[in-house]
């Protein structure tokens, strides 16, 4: 995989001045899911649109010294008149080796750019495992992770702030 540093860095001497860099070592699922309890009637009923349910959430996990595990963890549900026509579950996951980050630069990188770069290949997973299973496949739309990132930042920030007056 490409390593994400700029041309004739790599020749640099490793040192503070060399800038920060990572690159994807390995993808992976580690859990996929899929549901259809109404099979083969609701792949062959017609009717309205159906309603989605759509969730997505970043993990990050270290590995070694300069190795982390980033999981997107997403959930689509589809329903049509209050019936269940598939569920799908994926945990999808890449492999990243970071170097000369600095701990300011450590949660942009995990919870922004690193999930940025597995995204479409989870998101072909899902489309496909949906399709297989009967639908059309499910296209998500790409995902803004900065506005994920500090939706979840503002969470936790909301969380500590009452225990912070105790």
């Amino acid at each position: 995989m490409a390593d994400q540093t700029p041309a004739g860095a790599a020749n640099a001497p490793t040192n503070a001045a060399t800038p920060p860099s990572y690159s994807l070592v390995g993808q992976y699922t580690r859990d996929l899911s899929f549901e259809s309890p109404g099979a083969p009637g609701s792949v062959l009923l017609g009717g309205a649109n159906p309603k989605f349910d759509l969730g997505i959430n970043v993990g990050v996990k270290k590995q070694a010294d300069d190795l982390y595990a980033v999981e997107l963890n997403i959930k689509a549900k589809a329903e049509r008149d209050a019936n269940l026509l598939f569920n799908v579950e994926l945990v999808y996951g890449g492999v990243f080796r970071l170097k000369n980050v600095t701990e300011q630069q450590l949660p942009g990188l995990l919870m922004v750019e690193c999930p940025r770069m597995i995204f479409p290949f989870a998101r072909h997973v899902l489309a496909t495992v949906v399709q297989l299973g009967g639908f059309p496949p499910l296209m998500m739309e790409p995902v803004d992770f900065t506005a994920l990132y500090l939706q979840n930042l503002k969470a936790m920030q909301a969380q500590q702030a009452p225990a912070a007056t105790n």
